[in-house]
């Protein structure tokens, strides 16, 4: 999966790193532009009325087919990561060089826990050397989980998973208020789904399992 590199500082400014810096920034307009259109859609065909089941399925599956996307596009240029938590976790485990309704607590554990499955989703089925045939499937991989994380924490934390998802609306509506969570509870899920996967799993040689099933 190619990725983001800023080995050296000049290395940040050349022509590689720019269109990585561009297919990144219109991959994450794209999917931030859907996914939260989505939820304004939402609001405005139901008069403000709050979120029932249907509507969370709908958001999450809206922004899991965005994120299906913007990872696709963007994959062979930059990798398609779409998400500064993403970015950080393969950066903490090496893949990258790198000089609502609930209270504060329980939104950024929920945050960490919906983080971690994502770039540990990222890890297995676009970072693995072993992955064979999964790299082919790994944006759909990727945004079938976002879409599930949605349906899971959707009404708790708002399932966000990526600080830029939430930093968008944040600025648009100039309101920040518990904006840290969203900052906060992805990192560490990131960063920890990029300490655990990199060494448990890609540090040692093992066979796949076999046999009948």
């Amino acid at each position: 999966m190619p990725g983001i590199a800023f080995g050296r500082f000049d290395d940040s400014f050349s022509f590689g790193s720019i269109k990585s810096y561009i297919a990144e920034f219109i991959s994450t307009l794209l999917f931030v532009f859907a996914g939260v259109g989505s939820a304004i859609a939402y609001a405005k065909l139901t008069a403000d009325a709050a979120l029932d089941p249907p509507g969370l399925v709908a958001v999450a599956v809206c922004h899991g087919f965005a994120l299906f996307v913007a990872v696709s596009i963007a994959a062979n240029i930059s990798g398609g990561h779409v998400n500064p938590a993403v970015t950080f976790g393969l950066a903490v485990g090496g893949q990258i060089t790198v000089l609502t309704g609930v209270g504060a607590i329980q939104g950024v554990v929920m945050e960490i826990i919906i983080t971690f499955a994502l770039v540990y989703t990222v890890y297995a089925t676009a970072c693995d050397p072993k992955k064979g045939a999964l790299g082919t499937i790994a944006p759909m991989a990727i945004g079938f989980i976002v879409g599930a994380n949605i349906l899971a924490a959707g009404p708790f934390s708002g399932g966000s998973m990526n600080p830029a998802r939430s930093f968008g609306p944040a600025v648009a509506s100039g309101d920040f208020s518990g904006h840290w969570i969203y900052w906060v509870g992805p990192l560490i899920g990131g960063g920890l789904a990029g300490i655990i996967y990199p060494n448990v799993f890609m540090s040692h040689e093992h066979a796949p399992l076999s046999g009948d099933y």
